[in-house]
């Protein structure tokens, strides 16, 4: 179940974080700007939402990490989940099996970062593209959530991550073309 705040200016920042864990809690301070504090306090409350939706829980979740920091539910780790956010908005993502998502807000992108991530396929569709930033953050946010899946997160093989994607990968553009948001399974 896919669970979205894209209304992150919408609640009380000091009430919010009084709900965390102190886990989360600190993860939020540690963002010098209100922007992140808000958007990592969104992720984690949808987080919260979407347990006591599919599983009746209401404990406060505390996380356990893999080895390259995909993070986990200590005391449900049978409860798979992901979670991100950018400026727009916060996603959290519960399911049975592993998943992964990602989000990302529209902009303008440097070639360079294309060239680092992008195979040449991969390249022309964004160089075709009636919106090329809308195609690189497609292709982004895709390449995230399968890094997400996998519990690899970004490494220096992002060109190939598409190459062999997923039994099922999709992706939506939010509204009024704000963010765009990929999820895998």
């Amino acid at each position: 179940m896919i669970y979205i705040n894209d209304h992150i200016f919408d609640f009380d920042l000091q009430t919010a974080l009084s709900q965390l864990s102190d886990q989360r809690r600190e993860q939020a301070l540690r963002f010098k700007h209100e922007l992140g504090q808000r958007t990592c306090t969104a992720a984690y409350l949808l987080l919260c939402e979407g347990l006591q939706a599919e599983y009746g829980i209401t404990d406060k979740p505390v996380f356990a990490y893999g080895e390259h920091g995909k993070p986990f539910l200590k005391d449900y780790p049978h409860i798979h989940f992901n979670m991100s956010h950018c400026r727009e908005a916060a996603i959290c993502i519960l399911a049975d099996r592993p998943v992964g998502v990602d989000i990302e807000s529209i902009r303008e992108f440097k070639s360079s970062l294309v060239d680092y991530t992008m195979n040449l396929d991969e390249i022309r569709q964004i160089n075709h593209a009636d919106r090329p930033d809308l195609e690189f953050i497609r292709l982004w946010t895709q390449k995230e959530a399968v890094m997400k899946l996998t519990g690899t997160g970004i490494n220096n093989n992002m060109k190939d991550v598409l190459l062999n994607p997923p039994a099922s990968l999709t992706t939506i553009i939010g509204p009024e073309e704000r963010y765009v948001y990929s999820f895998a399974y």
